[in-house]
Order: structure tokens, then sequence, then C-alpha cells
């Protein structure tokens, strides 16, 4: 069955429209929607059997949880066993935003949710449109990325069609995306706190909420079974299907090499170069500004990916706190697909 895609106001989401897709997860169906951060699958949180057609339609490695989102702090702290001081002040400083807490679960979420893990992740998205959905649909909502597991994730909709047409049941489209690239998530059940993922939000605003955060970052590779803590640890993810190369320094010599054996290429950068007379290179100068660069960062690499583009060479940015999440994404994007 093809997948039903109904447009909703993005800043003021129109309730009928809502209520619809509510339903559908209320029935067991599974509903794309935007966030701030990027397009999100969403099924019933506390329905393990909604919840493992979102693994399905993913093709999603059943040790890599999910994120749970919710729509005020109190269904947070029925979803676990301690709500220590550290979330509170976290989730009064961040939410509804891009900051994902890892606790100690309940066993009333299904297990199929946190990989069978003894933690939850979970967060308070921002955009009205997810906001609005969690209002009606009164439950939690699991919901990672609407796309194939590893590959981009979507901050349009049709980079979401384009990955899971068909395979799910609606699709809320709203325009594009804000902040370009997933949540920040951070285990609260480690002393001090670690960073699992980097996100939107940077550590050292977690640390001036909470103090010191463990920034020992840690990958894992395709063929680990033990239940992860979060997404977004595997050694390859958010990558596009060509084969993305980064470069510390020159990274148009590179480019130029694969042109010279005939490659489509596509080569990202911070600054003008000088003119290279060749029609299979698309060259995309990127925003000096972290933020913005991660606005962008997927949309670009889905349209190179449409282009054909075989070879993506992007020179990588400042290895400097406020990149530490643009870096993460492109090094898990340059992980050869070979190796996963």
């Amino acid at each position: 069955m093809p997948t039903r895609v109904i447009q909703v106001d993005s800043n003021a989401p129109e309730s009928n429209l809502i209520a619809e897709a509510a339903k559908v997860l209320r029935a067991g169906g599974l509903v794309a929607f935007p966030t701030e951060t990027v397009y999100g699958l969403g099924a019933n949180a506390l329905d393990a059997e909604a919840v493992s057609r979102v693994f399905v339609a993913k093709g999603r490695p059943a040790n890599n949880p999910v994120i749970v989102h919710i729509t005020e702090t109190k269904q947070a702290e029925d979803l676990v066993t301690l709500w220590p001081e550290t979330a509170a002040l976290l989730a009064s400083r961040f939410w509804p935003g891009p900051l994902t807490l890892v606790l100690s679960r309940r066993p009333s979420i299904p297990d199929i949710v946190t990989a069978g893990g003894p933690t939850v992740a979970i967060r308070m998205p921002a955009h009205p449109v997810a906001l609005a959905l969690l209002r009606a649909v009164q439950v939690p909502i699991a919901a990672p990325s609407a796309n194939r597991s590893t590959y981009l994730s979507p901050t349009r909709a049709e980079h979401v069609l384009g990955g899971l047409e068909g395979r799910i049941d609606l699709l809320l489209e709203a325009g594009p995306t804000a902040g370009g690239i997933e949540s920040t998530v951070i285990d609260l059940t480690a002393s001090p706190p670690r960073l699992l993922r980097p996100g939107l939000i940077a550590v050292a605003d977690l640390e001036a909420v909470v103090g010191k955060v463990d920034q020992s970052l840690v990958t894992v590779g395709p063929l680990v079974s033990q239940p992860l803590k979060s997404p977004g640890m595997l050694e390859r993810h958010y990558a596009p299907r060509a084969r993305l190369e980064c470069v510390e320094n020159d990274a148009l010599a590179l480019a130029l090499e694969h042109l010279s054996k005939g490659l489509r290429t596509g080569l990202l950068t911070f600054g003008q170069l000088l003119a290279v007379e060749n029609p299979l290179l698309t060259i995309v100068i990127m925003p000096a500004d972290p933020p913005a660069y991660a606005a962008q960062l997927y949309a670009v690499l889905h349209d190179l990916d449409r282009a054909a583009i075989e070879r993506i060479v992007v020179a990588l940015p400042p290895d400097a706190p406020e990149w530490m999440a643009v870096r993460d994404r492109l090094r898990k994007a340059s992980t050869a697909p070979e190796s996963s």
C-alpha cells in the first residue's frame, strides 16, 4: 500500500489532521512526522508489536534502541525507576528541545524499545507538529529517524518517501526540519554523566547545568550483539549511498583524483576554490557556522545522491568543540559500507 501523505501547517498544525495521525498510531500503525531535528518514524511506545514494525520498516538491528518521545515531564518520570536531580535540571533547561536523556527503565516499557537493555532514552521534542501529535495520541511515541537503517536521516518529506514509501502508513509533511541533525544524547545512569551522541546541544551547555560530562564517545561495529544504550553508536551511520571520504586538509586534491578516474564527484568545502572546469564535479560551499552547517548537511548529501554522485569528498570542519556533532556525523558517514 502506498504511504499516505498529509500536509499540515508547521507552526499551527490542524487538529483534525493531527487526529487522523493519532488514530493510526493508536491502531498500531506507523506515522512519520517532523521534529526540530529530523523527521521521525513513530509508533506507540507501549505497543511492542507496533514498535517491531518500525524495526522491520527501517531494517534496524534489534540491539539498537529507539528514543521515546513524550510531551510532559510527568510522562518521562512514569517511564523510569529514578528521576534524578540531573534529569530534572536538564529537562527544565532544555525541554522541549533536542536533548535525549538515558535513564533506568521501568518494566512497562517493551523490551524492543530498549533493545532489551536496562535503560531507556527519552526526549521531549520542540516541533509544534510533534507536540500536537503526542498530545493527541496520549501515549509516548517511540521514534527513530524516518530512514532506512544506517543511511541518511531525513530533513524533508521527500527524503522520508525516498526510503520508506510503501513501508509506513502515514507521513505528516510540514516542510524541512530546522536542526538538520539528531539530538544530543546523555547517559544519566553514569557518574559523571556520559555523552553517548553529540548533537545540537553542546557539551559546554550541558556542563553549565550538571557539571563534568564524560566525552569519551564509544562506537561499535555491526557484529556487536549486546544492547546499545543509545541510537547513533554504530560505527557506520547517517551515510549517503555514494562513498563519502573526509579530508582534514587538501580535499580538492582527492576530488581531482576521483575525477581523473571518471567518477562523478561531489566536494563539500568551506571556501571558494579556483575554477575547476569538469562536468563531473559538483562543488557545494557549506556554511562556516556550525548550526547552519548542521541544518544543511543531510539535505546536501541527499541532493548529491539524487544527482548520482559516485564519490563525496568533504573538507572536515575544524576539530573544535562547536563542531563535534557535525564531525561525528561525517566520520560515521565515511565508514566503508563493506565494514558494516
